[in-house]
C-alpha cells in the first residue's frame, strides 16, 4: 500500500494542501490526516501550545469540521493525491468510531476503485470513552479489542490502531488489536505533559496537561516500537520524535515497518524529504534491499 515507507503523522499536517508549496506531499509513502469526529469540535480554549525543552505539549483537543464537512469538503482534494491517504479516525465512543467509519467508507466508495482518496484508517484510542468514565480507549485490552473487531466489520480497508504509550504494557495493547483484526498498530501517540508558568503561578495551558511530541519522547517511542514488534505478527509503524534519517532509522532497527514524521515538520517542513532520503542512503550503503530487512541489522550490546 506504502510506495516508501516515510508517513506525514496526524494533526501536524492538516489535510496536505496546507503544505504544499514546502514539501511534494505526492513523494511520501502515506498522508495521515488530521483526526475526522462525527461532529464538528473546536478544540480546546487557548493557549493550547507550549514549547518544552527538545519538543512540545499540544492540547489542540482534535479540532475539525467533522465528518460531512471531511466528506464535502477535503476528501475531493484527498481523492487526487498519489500518496497512500490514511484518514486518523476519533471518537468518545464506540458508536461515533463505526459512525464515523460508515459515513466515509459510503463516500468513497469500494476499496478497489482507484481514486477514492481513502487507502486506510488509523485509529486514535487515546481519546476518552465518556461510557467508561473518561477512560481513554486505549488503556483498555478488552475495548480495544472490541472495538477493532467492531470496526473490522465496517471497512476491507486496512485498519491501523494508533497506541497511546500511557499504559503500562503497549505489548498487551498491540496484542489486543491484533486480536480485533488490526492490520498494523502505529506507535506512540504523545505521552502526557504539564509545564507550569512558576511566575504566573498557572499552568501554560489552559486545559492543564496536554500532550509531549518531539525529540524528547523518541527514546519512549522507539522502546515502545521494540516491545510492540516483539508481541504481534502485524507490522508496527514508528513515530515520536523523528526529525532525521537517523531517528526513523533507530524504530526501523527496533523493528518497525514504516515510520511517521510529525512535529519535526514545525521546524522544518522539508525534513519529511530528508528522512526519506537518509533512509534510502543508509539501505544502499549496507546492500539492505527491502525496509523490512532493517531490523535484522540490530545486534545486541
Amino acid at each position: 500500500m506504502l510506495a516508501n515507507p516515510v508517513g506525514l503523522a496526524s494533526g501536524t499536517f492538516g489535510y496536505g494542501s496546507e503544505y504544499e508549496s514546502l514539501v511534494d506531499v505526492d513523494s511520501i509513502g502515506a498522508l495521515y490526516t488530521k483526526a475526522v469526529t462525527i461532529e464538528n469540535r473546536p478544540g480546546n480554549r487557548a493557549p493550547r501550545i507550549v514549547e518544552t525543552p527538545s519538543g512540545m505539549l499540544n492540547s489542540i483537543g482534535l479540532a475539525n469540521p467533522g465528518v460531512e464537512a471531511f466528506i464535502a469538503d477535503k476528501l475531493p482534494e484527498l481523492r487526487k493525491r498519489r500518496c497512500a491517504i490514511i484518514v486518523n479516525v476519533a471518537g468518545s465512543t464506540e458508536g461515533e468510531y463505526l459512525e464515523v467509519v460508515r459515513r466515509i467508507e459510503k463516500a468513497a466508495g469500494p476499496r478497489t476503485a482507484g481514486g477514492t482518496g481513502v487507502d486506510g484508517y488509523e485509529i486514535n484510542v487515546s481519546c476518552p470513552n465518556v461510557r467508561h468514565g473518561g477512560l481513554a480507549f486505549g488503556t483498555d485490552p478488552i475495548q480495544i479489542e472490541r472495538l477493532t473487531r467492531s470496526l473490522r466489520g465496517e471497512t476491507e480497508r486496512p485498519l491501523i490502531v494508533k497506541l497511546t504509550p500511557n499504559v503500562a504494557d503497549i505489548g498487551s495493547i498491540a496484542v489486543a488489536a491484533e486480536a480485533g483484526g488490526a492490520d498494523a498498530v502505529s506507535c506512540i501517540n504523545t505521552l502526557v505533559g504539564m509545564v507550569i508558568d512558576v511566575d504566573a503561578c498557572k499552568t501554560s495551558l489552559a486545559m492543564g496537561t496536554g500532550g509531549l511530541s518531539g525529540p524528547a519522547v523518541r527514546p519512549v517511542g522507539v522502546a515502545c516500537c521494540y516491545k510492540a514488534n516483539r508481541a504481534v505478527k502485524i507490522p508496527v509503524i514508528g513515530l515520536g520524535g523523528i526529525s532525521c534519517a537517523q531517528d526513523a532509522l533507530q524504530y526501523l532497527l527496533a523493528g518497525a515497518r514504516a515510520v511517521q514524521v510529525g512535529t519535526g515538520t514545525f521546524v522544518d517542513p522539508s525534513c519529511v524529504s530528508k528522512v526519506l532520503a537518509g533512509i534510502e542512503s543508509w539501505m544502499e550503503a549496507r546492500g539492505v534491499a527491502r525496509v523490512e530487512d532493517i531490523a535484522a541489522r540490530l545486534r545486541s550490546v
